[in-house]
């Protein structure tokens, strides 16, 4: 799934976002969503979340429970 649609994002979620500085390289981090920042319903590059660990980034992809890491 990939991370445009704010409704397909929920705190606890876990999802692979972008960071700031990671957007040249297109380099993925794995985290658990705490918050969710864009306030819009969708957005073409990916919804902005902070994640439990602090780190703000958007969603490129949503992890299903039952997928491997």
């Amino acid at each position: 799934m990939n991370g445009q649609t704010r409704s397909s994002i929920k705190p606890g979620i876990t999802v692979l976002i972008v960071l700031k500085q990671d957007q040249r390289t297109g380099k993925l981090t794995r985290g658990v969503v705490r918050d969710i920042l864009t306030k819009s319903p969708n957005h073409p590059h990916g919804i902005k979340v902070r994640l439990v660990d602090g780190q703000v980034g958007r969603v490129k992809q949503i992890i299903r429970e039952d997928e491997p890491t």
